[in-house]
């Protein structure tokens, strides 16, 4: 399973027996795919991808049931029924696989394989975000039903020369026949590889051996596989999780903002408790324009949109004595000055005391929905601009976390197109 020459310090990912979905027994391969499980949008989006196909993967990622102990075991049937039934099945060869989406002029590729945890060592994985207990403890416990890791997280790395290593590899790969093909209603055509020719993987594990790698989207993911591998003790197939390493070098990921919804705070109420405090001033919609007046007032500082009322309110230039009242002085200023590090220091715990619990806010990635669902609750939702990947990045080497969803990097991998059994 494992792979000659792997250097220790580096990035070490290696080759594993995918489990994917049997064409011949589902509607389609498109049917079968769901976004990553945080960025579904319950219950409307969770509805329509459970009725796109009786076996689509969000059964197996947000399996619904009474109590987690319930929906654990759900998931762990339905994935033991369905490899059963023959509709996963585990490819005969342990593989990498290169994986391509695309849509008009966007292009990614990246490489899926089961990295060893051993590169959480300081300096290896970059997180950026922290993480919210009650989500890992929920992560865990589908993980540990199921025995797998049903979707891969997102890492980014920088690579050097395209000509060479794993951008060499990928690039030849993506020349031949893939596995298969398969576009989702977002637009996003899906194609994906095996990587099985020794030469190709030791040119790979030489390249990724000295590697650092950012944690891009599945920080979550990630703090799970670690405290998993920490019960299961080592060797054990714990020591291994599944991700999809993208070079941005070559293929840069954009990066987007995740939206809070105040699911208990009246728009009224939010904006009255900002009195004096924030200048605040109604622009004018629809919310692609009042999505403009954002990016704009961002440019020269803290700025956040608030609706539900049916208008739009641009909040910027908070009070300096404030915000050295709220925000912690011993971090880099670049964290400070961060949109997310004012919303929960500032607003959300200090002005709206409103406490970061699941039943209080909801973290959402899109726009329309958030101030849809906002409109309905008779909440706010808070629309954020987002953050340049550069300032994550340096702020990740310095060993700075962000605020938890301070980010959303893509395209994401589609969900379901391989997955890991840790049996």
């Amino acid at each position: 399973m494992t792979t000659s020459g792997t250097a220790d310090h580096g990035l070490r990912l290696i080759p594993f027996h995918g489990l994917r979905y049997v064409p011949e027994r589902v509607g389609s391969l498109a049917a079968v795919t769901s976004p990553p499980y945080d960025v579904v949008v319950r219950p409307d989006g969770l509805n329509h991808l459970e009725s796109a196909d009786p076996h689509n993967i969000v059964r197996l990622i947000l399996p619904q049931a009474d109590t987690p102990a319930a929906r654990n075991e759900q998931a762990a049937h339905t994935l033991r029924d369905w490899l059963a039934e023959g509709i996963l099945s585990a490819d005969p060869v342990p593989a990498l696989y290169v994986y391509e989406q695309r849509r008009g002029e966007l292009l990614q590729r990246g490489v899926i394989g089961a990295l060893a945890l051993s590169a959480a060592e300081a300096g290896i994985v970059l997180p950026h975000e922290d993480v919210m207990p009650h989500v890992v403890t929920d992560r865990a416990g589908l993980m540990r039903a199921t025995s797998a890791n049903l979707e891969p997280l997102l890492l980014t790395y920088l690579g050097e020369d395209p000509a060479v290593g794993a951008a060499a590899v990928v690039e030849r790969t993506a020349r031949s026949t893939p596995l298969f093909s398969t576009t989702t209603e977002d637009g996003f055509q899906h194609r994906l590889w095996a990587v099985t020719d020794p030469a190709d993987l030791a040119e790979i594990t030489t390249d990724l051996g000295d590697r650092q790698a950012l944690i891009a989207d599945g920080h979550h993911r990630w703090a799970t596989y670690l405290r998993l591998q920490e019960e299961h003790g080592s060797p054990t197939p714990w020591d291994f999780g599944l991700v999809l390493l993208v070079d941005t070098a070559r293929y840069p990921l954009q990066v987007r903002a995740i939206h809070r919804l105040l699911r208990q705070l009246a728009p009224a109420d939010a904006l009255a408790a900002l009195d004096g405090r924030f200048r605040v001033r109604t622009v004018d919609g629809p919310l692609p324009t009042a999505m403009a007046a954002l990016a704009e007032a961002a440019e020269l500082g803290n700025a956040f949109l608030l609706t539900g009322d049916g208008s739009f309110h641009l909040v910027t230039d908070p009070e300096p004595a404030l915000i050295e009242r709220t925000v912690r002085g011993d971090r880099p200023e670049a964290w400070r000055r961060l949109d997310a590090t004012v919303l929960h220091a500032t607003l959300l715990d200090t002005l709206w005391a409103v406490p970061d619990a699941p039943d209080q806010i909801s973290y959402i990635h899109d726009t329309e929905a958030t101030v849809e669902m906002a409109e309905r609750l008779g909440g706010t939702a808070v629309l954020l601009h987002p953050v340049r990947e550069s300032v994550v990045r340096e702020l990740a080497r310095q060993g700075v976390t962000m605020p938890r969803k301070s980010t959303s990097f893509g395209p994401k991998p589609a969900t379901g197109l391989v997955l890991r059994s840790v049996d």
